[in-house]
């Protein structure tokens, strides 16, 4: 843990110094103030920077937030309390900096902050879905009371309950994402190696062929012209090309930053054949998923709907999301303006409508959004299956026609002297 050297004044107004460990430098302020210490200043431990700059560069994965979250969710079902689970669970992280945060949220807590305010803090680790729901479940389950002079909170009603359902939905989020780009795995590997072959044969392998030609003294047939001025093109301009490559896809990363560029982007990414498809599915069972988790554990409808407006992928459905937003506001369903929207089908805008009317609607997205998931699986199983022979076609294709063009002078050099 990183050490932190701090200068402070004590009740009577005296300068002390001294150091500490603590998870980060705001953990080490509120325990100087837990200590009746106004703090001057705090600062690394000359050395440790080195070493505290490496555990900040460590990213928190999704998935270890969802473990941390059920085996939470298990201990405080268990009785035990809030900040010795969340002591337990952080001694228990590989990662540096997940623990340190957790340490610095069990910190906050002990000082006197709701759980959902400490990890409101930590942005990085929980969004706004994750704490949106705990204070879902603080407001369900919070007991108050006083004991020696200090206010300190109870959350063991309903929040187990919610960490559960948060745990559910992190992992069902972590399966479809781990579906979608395994999907991708082998159709891109093949797309690198097809690219990577041509750009071999044209620098390396076809010079040699032309060499050899040369000395023909006759016309060359016109595919093996044009593919030996390929070659001579991508000899000359390869460093161009990759200069050109790189640039494009800067600036195809600044405009997509933009709101009208990821508008623009987006919606054309929803009309491309087969993939456009995939996309749309994957953002509806993403939307019904967290709109339906949301609701079922307490959250309100126009908070949720702002939550998963966020959390959609695509602009194009979170402008969507958050004109059913507006319209809801104005006393409107929420089936009437996701149809006028034209994004989502028309069976999700119905199963919305009943769900609304039998005062089910937690259930029915829950629905939606198994339904969806069953229908990115099948998707992305027809996507792979169809792109592998196709990848296979295409690689065939680019590789023998080179060769085929390289050999025809010899072929036909051969029938001449036969």
């Amino acid at each position: 843990m990183p050490s932190f050297k701090w200068q402070g004044k004590n009740r009577q107004g005296e300068v002390i110094r001294g150091e500490m460990e603590a998870a980060n430098a705001a953990v080490a302020v509120l325990n100087l103030r837990k200590q009746q210490i106004v703090p001057l200043q705090v600062k690394p431990e000359k050395g440790k920077s080195v070493l505290s700059s490496i555990q900040f560069a460590s990213r928190i994965k999704e998935k270890e937030v969802a473990v941390f979250t059920r085996q939470l969710a298990t201990m405080i079902d268990s009785g035990l309390p809030l900040v010795q689970s969340l002591e337990i669970l952080a001694n228990q992280q590989e990662n540096q900096k997940f623990k340190d945060t957790l340490l610095a949220v069990k910190t906050e807590v002990e000082g006197g902050s709701t759980f959902s305010d400490a990890l409101r803090k930590h942005p990085k680790a929980f969004d706004d879905l994750y704490t949106n729901l705990v204070t879902a479940g603080e407001i369900g389950g919070t007991q108050l009371q006083v004991q020696h002079q200090r206010l300190i909170r109870s959350m063991q009603g309903t929040l187990d309950i919610i960490l559960n359902r948060l745990s559910q939905y992190m992992e069902k989020s972590i399966a479809l994402k781990k579906r979608v780009k395994g999907a991708m795995v082998y159709p891109s590997a093949i797309l690198g190696v097809s690219v990577l072959v041509v750009i071999v044969l044209l620098v390396f392998v076809i010079p040699v062929f032309e060499k050899m030609f040369q000395g023909f003294g006759a016309a060359l047939p016109a595919p093996t012209q044009f593919i030996i001025a390929l070659s001579n093109f991508v000899k000359g301009n390869i460093l161009y090309m990759v200069a050109g490559l790189i640039g494009f896809i800067f600036l195809f990363r600044r405009y997509y930053r933009t709101q009208s560029g990821r508008v623009v982007i987006d919606r054309a990414m929803l009309k491309l054949p087969v993939f456009g498809d995939l996309l749309l599915k994957i953002a509806t069972a993403r939307f019904t998923r967290t709109l339906g988790t949301l609701v079922s554990s307490g959250v309100p409808i126009l908070d949720g709907l702002m939550i998963t407006a966020k959390a959609a992928g695509n602009k194009v459905v979170e402008q969507a999301i958050m004109k059913t937003r507006v319209s809801i506001s104005e006393g409107k369903t929420i089936a009437e303006p996701l149809e006028q929207s034209q994004v989502f089908s028309g069976m999700v805008v119905q199963m919305i409508g009943v769900g609304e009317s039998t005062g089910s609607l937690d259930a029915m997205l829950n629905k939606i959004a198994d339904f969806y998931d069953e229908e990115v699986d099948a998707t992305v199983a027809a996507l792979t299956s169809l792109l592998e022979p196709l990848m296979m076609v295409v690689l065939g294709v680019l590789i023998g026609g080179m060769m085929v063009a390289m050999y025809l002078p010899i072929f036909k050099m051969a029938s001449v002297v036969a």
